[in-house]
């Protein structure tokens, strides 16, 4: 549960440069699934190989004893908490987008302290609140943000707790695949 199973068919896949405690460390792949290289863009190519010829992915991920690979987040993304620990966004991000009421997540170092945006389903708090006024309104998405903020801090390691749950007022600005352009909320 939570892997993303191991290799398929031809591909190849390693870890390179497991931190020696957790084992993730940059998923790299090899195989006739993968491409060759940049259209005459040599550069980018050999920055984007090994000098063996494996793909660097960008995302950092470990192995289990059975051969299944769990994605941990992208290399680019990742936190370094106060102590030097590794913080993966996606990790709160996704234990934050369990809920209902959340329809998109970002989670970011602010000041040495981590805050999670989240845009809200008000579709969904419209139909339970009904027709409350509005300081009610306002009272429950700030109890939600609090349950969220709990929520996520009794699923994470201490040093990953989140300080702050703050509303995203419009959904998060995203590239044509539709990831969340992070780079515009740091």
């Amino acid at each position: 549960l939570g892997s993303t199973g191991p290799a398929y068919g031809q591909a190849r896949l390693r870890i390179a440069a497991p931190a020696p405690d957790t084992g993730v460390g940059e998923i790299q792949v090899a195989g006739p699934y993968v491409m060759k290289g940049y259209f005459k863009d040599p550069e980018l190519t050999a920055a984007a190989f090994t000098e063996d010829g494996w793909f660097k992915t960008g995302d950092l991920g470990y192995f289990d004893e059975q051969g299944y690979l769990f994605i941990k987040g992208r290399s680019k993304n990742v936190i370094i908490g106060p102590s030097g620990e590794n913080i993966y966004p996606e990790e709160i991000e996704s234990i934050l987008l369990q809920s209902p009421d959340v329809l998109e997540a970002l989670v970011m170092d602010i000041g040495r302290t981590l805050v999670a945006r989240v845009y809200l389903d008000h579709q969904r708090i419209d139909e339970k609140l009904g027709n409350a006024p509005g300081n009610k309104r306002k009272e429950y998405l700030l109890c939600l943000l609090a349950e969220l903020r709990e929520q996520v801090n009794s699923k994470v390691s201490s040093f990953a707790k989140i300080h702050k749950v703050v509303e995203q007022t419009e959904p998060f600005e995203k590239t044509p695949t539709q990831k969340i352009k992070r780079y515009l909320y740091r």
